[in-house]
């Protein structure tokens, strides 16, 4: 028997996969996917999403991939997973995404591939969007001249693509290694911490979907799962699931605080002491 027959769950409630069916629509991840999608609607060319690690962006930007209409956006999600990218790769894997086929191995051939798809993507009536995921990882110059260079491309008077850059909080910095580029952000979104009343929340609502049909956190426990990891998603999955595994260990129906603070000190988290709201 597993913590999830324990419970009488239909799953697990807290992975740290991306997973769309368990995505929480909080009022900042609400908020922040209008605006981008409204870069995207009114083709501003460049937007950006900045968090601190384990907030949700590669979640938001998985989310908005599935709401950009197939009928409507010619669209493409981007992960950099290492720094030493080059302008010629990502001008390669953004034509691949964009349905160029057997891009060019020369520069200029290659960017002349990418604006004719691109044209041919505006006839169509289409809006071509690439959303970037870890685009801290973006960390020259050249590349931040190059994607510049893209956003360029107009066609009576109207941009060809749009940009969505989501990253660490340091993306602002490697921005401005391209002045003209970071003056071209049209849309700019942060996202924060869970409040104490979102954690919560969002607790709730994983649980739900995984099939729970009672409570099982105590409110002091739920208390203490923000204190613990300052309300930042990634982490409140890690702590929960590892607080489930050790109340069914103990074969305790709910989960106390003080079984929350012990797997926090066994995971190595401070709790810390914030205002609730």
């Amino acid at each position: 028997m597993s913590y999830i027959e324990f419970y009488n769950l239909k799953e697990q409630p807290f992975s740290i996969s991306v997973d769309n069916r368990f995505y929480y629509n909080s009022v900042q991840h609400a908020e922040a996917l209008v605006h981008l999608k409204y870069a995207a609607e009114e083709r501003k060319g460049f937007a950006v999403l900045v968090g601190k690690l384990g907030t949700g962006k590669t979640t938001l930007a998985r989310r908005m991939l599935d709401e950009l209409e197939e009928s409507a956006y010619e669209s493409a999600l981007l992960i950099v997973i290492h720094s030493s990218v080059t302008s010629e790769w990502l001008l390669r894997k953004i034509a691949m995404q964009l349905g160029v086929e057997k891009p060019a191995d020369g520069k200029t051939e290659l960017l002349t591939q990418l604006y004719n798809r691109l044209v041919e993507i505006y006839d169509k009536g289409k809006k071509a969007v690439v959303l970037i995921d870890e685009a801290q990882m973006l960390q020259s110059k050249e590349v931040m001249e190059e994607v510049r260079g893209v956003l360029n491309i107009e066609l009576d008077g109207n941009k060809l693509i749009t940009f969505i850059f989501f990253g660490l909080e340091d993306l602002d910095k490697y921005l401005a290694l391209d002045e003209p580029l970071k003056q071209r952000v049209a849309v700019r979104s942060e996202l924060q911490c869970f409040t104490q009343t979102a954690t919560e929340e969002y607790i709730k609502f994983r649980l739900q979907k995984a099939g729970a049909k009672k409570e099982l956190f105590t409110k002091d426990a739920l208390e203490a799962i923000h204190e613990c990891t300052d309300g930042i998603p990634r982490l409140i999955n890690t702590l929960c699931d590892n607080a489930l595994l050790e109340g069914f260990l103990r074969k305790r129906d709910k989960i106390s605080a003080e079984m929350i603070h012990e797997v926090a000190s066994d995971l190595k988290m401070v709790a810390k002491q914030v205002e609730r709201s």
